[in-house]
């Protein structure tokens, strides 16, 4: 009797779970394996002990954690209130504030940590001379290169993950529950602490433990402050031991517990909303009306102009400055203006051109496979067409908890040794930006396809057309603004990654995140700001692109 074949869509379900399972599971593998052996392959605990034996590598993880609880309290405490009047209330200039947050999210964390010691270095900061030119005072207003000032600097850059996080839940809440509360003789300020900020609790939370998980693996913003402040983090410990010689089984070691601090925040936070429901019992939803807020709303938009000009404008500003300043410290004057700092980039500097080929390649083509991967899960999933399609979703959503800089490690560990040599490749970038992102492309792609019936791919069925006949030409057109949504996104937040690609880059691979870590260690800030507007000038072209294709806030929702 002969043997049937099998379907070709179960040959690329099976396919895509070894995908998965190479992109994610693998290389965590590889990681603890690493961490847990001696460099001859035998089993050894020596390596945590020469991660954690000396009181100077603790304390970087320790000061990681202060930092980061410091930068999540701060970016709450910016966002929140952000939120809530754009959401809830009749503000003013909500377009603007809007704006703000926009150019918040695009502008790179280390580019931004570039402005602000442009604004606030203590000895040639602009703010600095300002305020010793008005004052005559010797002593710096402000000093960037100090334990708060570098949280400050990384809330100004993180507020937006809770910002998203907190307007999205705010639009959900009915106006007749802050009705109800008003009848009861509750005004407005108690009502908000004691009605609408409840209901959005959940994504507070979930947004503060983002913003803990990014800061504790962020890599460019405490390395250009925190080293010459002689502030020690854990991704500056990281980086010190794959300084030559590498040491890379130490850093796996040390890396580990990184990974374990994300699982527990995780599990910490669904136990904590477990204990509680936050259901709003509004119908079909419920009216919701902006509240007439009288004066404060005036209150308001100067709080959320004064986190936007902080957080994105004074350093865009003075960024734009030193990119055509021949001396950034000699400030504004004709005979300071120049183009050269673009001319060199463009016509003079060895790699300038190449690193930007490289950021546009490699994030073009991390971004078209995470598309591709996340739009097959997350039909299998939702589809339910196979027995492990919830352990799928699972390892397509892994990432979002594994801090970048140790899936970096990790995939360091997997692939930069035979048999498989990767490392300096075009390949391990493109692979680690794929599985590093891949959850912002599951989560749009799984939220589209739930709002596709999946009556039109029966009837494809019915006529003839394969399973994967069907994805092709029924679902991804139907998906089309959803998946370019998510591409889009991708792209652009690939292109500003600095803690993976800083660990897996070699001499000809250099992305332009990487060369503007490099050229500010030098010093060359001028150039560093006209590359890095060079950067902006691309993400936010497809930023444009993306607005005027599916709607102005497509990034924020996503």
């Amino acid at each position: 009797m002969r043997r049937r074949l099998p379907e070709p869509a179960v040959l690329v379900w099976i396919a895509l779970a070894a995908t998965l399972l190479v992109l994610v599971a693998w290389p965590l593998f590889q990681l603890l394996l690493v961490s847990l052996r001696t460099r001859s392959g035998d089993f050894t605990f020596a390596n945590y002990l020469a991660a954690y034996g000396r009181a100077r590598y603790i304390d970087s993880l320790t000061t990681s954690l202060l930092l980061a609880a410091e930068t999540s309290l701060l970016s709450a405490i910016f966002a929140t209130p952000m939120a809530w009047a754009i959401s809830r209330t009749n503000m003013p200039g909500k377009g603007l504030v809007w704006a703000m947050v926009f150019g918040a999210f695009i502008l790179p964390p280390y580019l931004g940590a570039i402005g602000w010691i442009l604004l606030a270095g203590p000895n040639a900061g602009f703010l600095n001379q300002l305020w010793r030119w008005a004052t005559g005072a010797g002593d710096p207003l402000v000093n960037v290169y100090s334990f708060h000032g570098l949280a400050f600097v990384m809330a100004f850059q993180s507020f937006p993950l809770i910002f998203i996080f907190v307007k999205a839940a705010l639009d959900l809440v009915s106006s007749e529950m802050e009705d109800a509360a008003n009848i009861l003789g509750a005004g407005t300020w108690r009502t908000m602490w004691k009605v609408t900020l409840p209901l959005a609790w959940p994504s507070i939370l979930g947004g503060t433990i983002v913003v803990f998980l990014e800061t504790v693996a962020l890599f460019g913003t405490p390395a250009l402050i925190g080293i010459p402040a002689r502030i020690n983090t854990a991704t500056t410990q990281l980086w010190q031991f794959f300084e030559s010689p590498v040491r890379v089984e130490v850093a796996a070691a040390y890396a580990i517990p990184l990974l374990l601090i994300a699982l527990v925040l995780v599990g910490a936070q669904k136990a904590l909303l477990a204990r509680k429901g936050y259901v709003s019992q509004t119908g079909k939803g419920g009216e919701r009306r902006p509240i007439a807020f009288g004066w404060g709303r005036f209150v308001l938009l100067a709080w959320c102009i004064g986190v936007g000009l902080l957080s994105v404008v004074l350093p865009g500003l003075v960024l734009l400055e030193a990119s055509f300043a021949r001396a950034w410290g000699r400030g504004l004057s004709a005979d300071n203006f120049t183009l050269a700092n673009y001319r060199f980039l463009i016509f003079e500097h060895e790699t300038a051109l190449a690193t930007i080929w490289h950021t546009i390649w490699y994030s073009a083509a991390a971004a078209s496979l995470a598309v591709l991967l996340a739009m097959l899960v997350s039909y299998i999933v939702s589809r339910k067409l196979v027995r492990f399609a919830g352990a799928l979703g699972f390892l397509a959503m892994a990432p979002f908890v594994i801090p970048g800089i140790v899936m970096a490690i990790g995939f360091y560990a997997a692939f930069a040794r035979p048999p498989f040599a990767l490392y300096g490749t075009a390949a391990i970038i493109i692979l680690a930006f794929t599985a590093r992102f891949l959850p912002i492309a599951y989560a749009s792609s799984s939220a589209a396809m739930g709002t596709l019936h999946p009556e039109m791919e029966e009837a494809a069925r019915i006529l003839g057309l394969g399973r994967l006949g069907t994805i092709a030409r029924i679902t991804a057109p139907l998906l089309k603004k959803s998946l370019l949504g998510a591409w889009l996104i991708v792209f652009i937040v690939a292109t500003r990654e600095l803690s993976a690609a800083i660990f897996l880059v070699g001499p000809n691979t250099r992305t332009m995140a990487v060369l503007l870590y490099d050229l500010s260690e030098a010093g060359n800030f001028e150039v560093v700001a006209a590359l890095g507007f060079i950067l902006l000038a691309i993400a936010l072209g497809l930023a444009g692109l993306g607005m005027k294709a599916i709607g102005r806030d497509f990034m924020l929702r996503r």
